[in-house]
């Protein structure tokens, strides 16, 4: 039996409550839906924090504040936080709020830290930074093209050969952004033997794309950032009502949600 690593994706960083009534926006009700998404198989939360008018921030403060209630009411679940630049913040900006935080885990979308794969030294610093300082990187991509430049980075050594984790972005593109399985396919055909790779998908076969991810080898992010629905077409009540589903199917693919230990030991982790 597999272990998959789930990744709870509860909010990110443009849906609110207008979209849907419990979408958790404060760091009080992300920390709860953390909890819900936790005791229901997932094993890290992908975290994302909000201004006083539900806005996206990188903010250093309630990163901190985040990780520190986190740590006292689900202090076993992994937490990555985002770098995520939403057309706002400038690479130096997103590095800087890292660098702050210093948190165990952290995202980073390649096409904004090497502006458009135009500066790979400045890539290069902040990588080599997060090595020397034990922080697990995990590198976002949307396209295939993306993933190649990712795997010349590392052949260059602008990114770090320990540095194998890749999330693959399914749909973002796509009228509506609804994402198909078929998207997946351009990404498989590179040589992913040397990764630990994720799949989220945007839209309503959110579920059947990460599956499909699953069934090629890898991990699964899943949660209100990404989609709403149940894959019945009905609204979830909750992120947590989406880790459950995935959890149950896959079940009938004589896989497992791993735990946190094992996803910890399966990224390499420090100090998890």
């Amino acid at each position: 039996m597999r272990d998959v690593i789930i990744m709870a994706a509860p909010n990110g960083a443009r849906k609110t409550k207008h979209d849907h009534p419990t979408l958790p926006v404060s760091i009080t009700d992300t920390v709860s839906e953390a909890a819900a998404c936790y005791a229901a198989g997932a094993s890290a939360l992908h975290a994302h924090v909000r201004g006083s008018e539900d806005e996206h921030l990188l903010d250093a403060g309630l990163y901190r504040e985040l990780l520190a209630e986190m740590s006292r009411r689900v202090p076993d679940m992994l937490i990555q936080v985002t770098s995520e630049a939403v057309g706002i913040y400038t690479p130096a900006q997103q590095v800087a709020c890292i660098e702050s935080v210093c948190p165990r885990m952290a995202s980073m979308s390649l096409r904004e830290i090497s502006s458009d794969f135009t500066r790979p030294d400045d890539a290069r610093q902040f990588f080599e930074w997060s090595v020397e300082h034990e922080v697990h990187i995990q590198h976002i991509v949307f396209t295939a093209e993306e993933l190649q430049h990712f795997l010349d980075y590392r052949e260059a050594g602008v990114i770090p050969a320990s540095q194998r984790c890749v999330l693959f972005v399914l749909g973002r593109y796509r009228v509506d952004s609804q994402s198909r399985v078929d998207d997946l396919d351009p990404f498989l055909q590179h040589d992913l033997s040397d990764l630990d790779w994720f799949v989220c998908a945007f839209g309503q076969q959110e579920q059947q794309c990460v599956l499909a991810g699953v069934d090629a080898g890898g991990h699964a992010r899943i949660g209100f950032e990404n989609n709403l629905y149940l894959p019945n077409g009905k609204i979830a009540d909750s992120t947590g009502a989406l880790v459950s589903s995935l959890v149950d199917a896959l079940g009938e693919r004589d896989c497992r949600a791993a735990s946190s230990a094992s996803a910890a030991h399966t990224l390499g982790v420090r100090n998890a």
